[in-house]
């Protein structure tokens, strides 16, 4: 059991708060009263509590906020701000906060909050660990010994190829045998991830271009917004807002049904706006059909996989394992970063993974939305019987069928 209680006193908060579904919020107006509202009233079950504790005064928030974690068991406190210094943000963390969220957030968005706290009560309520530092993947010692023998033997059995690869390279384009670009993995690491280069050295340049036209994602996505009608609602002009809006991000209601989000510029409807953001998330994963940037050694070698070779240095110090999610690149890893995509990064980053063996069983189709949920998957499931099938299946399946 989960209660919420807000420690506030902004009356549109509290009336945003009494809309979400299945939730009794206690408004408490100074942090004694928000203490006693988070004593368990069950001996037999454990009850959890969510503190909104609305930002005010600095060091009036660090004094509330700490005797609240002094002296309340199982409480999980999330800052209502709009915007906060990198100081500021690290003196709220030190002193108790957990998570944050925009004081204009949504009835939608503050219910999606307290659902994803719900799901992981048992992990985010542990009072033997720091919160704030709760969601770290942390990899397994069977995982990391075989790692290291399995790529240590890899690079000393493949060395010809590697030594034949790179003078190919060499002899059919200008430019560096290794290509360097930094992606994203375990925890939302950084790192360089190594590849034979297998593209001409301005491919980069071209990149954004070619990512308009040939994306075999975002062209269904294109296709589909050509049917969405125009952002601004004609019942906006027709019928009176029964909530005055207060500014960049307000909400009103139109009619008590549908809640317009309203800008400096535009005017949408929420579960348009939700949609759009959907896509944008779905679309993270740029891939190009038939790619012109693409040199002839690099097409064979990135048709047998040989292009991936160099990551087993990666694996070797430790950046990735033999099995995992795919590491992004920085500018697709951004848009996965909601509540819904956590659990992707919380697993290892792999050569190869549980959604490049499913697309070569699909024939190569599968959606990017596809592709995350496996990856989800893999986080939450792995173990050492999934891996080496998992390997035994990249073995055995390693010539793409599909030219991408």
């Amino acid at each position: 059991m989960i209660g919420v209680v807000y420690l506030g006193n902004n009356p549109k908060t509290e009336e945003r708060l009494k809309y979400i579904p299945g939730q009794l919020v206690t408004t408490a107006k100074t942090y004694k009263e928000a203490a006693k509202a988070c004593v368990p009233r069950q001996i037999t079950h454990k009850e959890y509590f969510i503190v909104f504790f609305e930002q005010n005064v600095l060091n009036e928030d660090i004094t509330a906020i700490t005797y609240l974690q002094t002296n309340c068991k199982n409480i999980y406190i999330i800052l209502l701000t709009n915007e906060l210094s990198e100081q500021d943000r690290r003196k709220y963390q030190q002193c108790g906060v957990n998570d944050t969220i925009s004081k204009e957030a949504s009835v939608t968005e503050i219910n999606k909050k307290i659902q994803f706290i719900y799901d992981r009560k048992e992990i985010l309520f542990d009072s033997k660990e720091p919160k704030y530092k709760i969601l770290q993947f942390k990899m397994p010692l069977w995982k990391r010994i075989f790692d290291i023998i399995f790529s240590s033997i890899a690079i000393i059995v493949l060395s010809p190829v590697f030594l034949i690869t790179a003078i190919a390279i060499k002899m059919e384009s200008k430019g560096p045998v290794l290509f360097k670009s930094k992606r994203v993995g375990t925890n939302y690491t950084i790192f360089d991830f190594l590849k034979f280069r297998s593209m001409y050295t301005d491919a980069s340049e071209r990149l954004k271009e070619l990512s308009k036209t040939q994306n075999q994602y975002t062209r269904k996505a294109t296709a589909d917004n050509d049917n969405i009608p125009n952002k601004t609602s004609p019942l906006a002009e027709q019928t009176e807002p029964t909530m005055t809006p207060t500014g960049v991000g307000a909400e009103i209601m139109i009619n008590n049904e549908e809640v317009m989000l309203v800008g400096d510029d535009f005017l949408v409807a929420e579960s348009e706006f939700n949609k759009q953001k959907d896509e944008s998330i779905n679309n993270a994963f740029v891939k190009i059909e038939n790619d012109p940037r693409i040199t002839r050694v690099g097409r064979f070698i990135r048709k047998y996989s040989i292009d991936e070779l160099p990551q087993l240095f990666n694996i070797l110090r430790g950046d990735m394992s033999i099995v995992g999610n795919r590491p992004l690149p920085l500018y697709e890893a951004e848009k996965l970063t909601d509540d819904n995509c956590i659990d992707r990064f919380m697993a290892p980053a792999g050569l190869t993974g549980l959604w490049q063996v499913e697309k070569r069983g699909k024939g190569g189709a599968m959606s990017a939305e596809e592709r995350k949920q496996l990856d989800i998957i893999y986080g939450q499931t792995y173990n050492f019987a999934m891996d080496m099938k998992i390997i035994l299946r990249t073995l055995t399946a390693f010539v793409q069928k599909d030219d991408v």
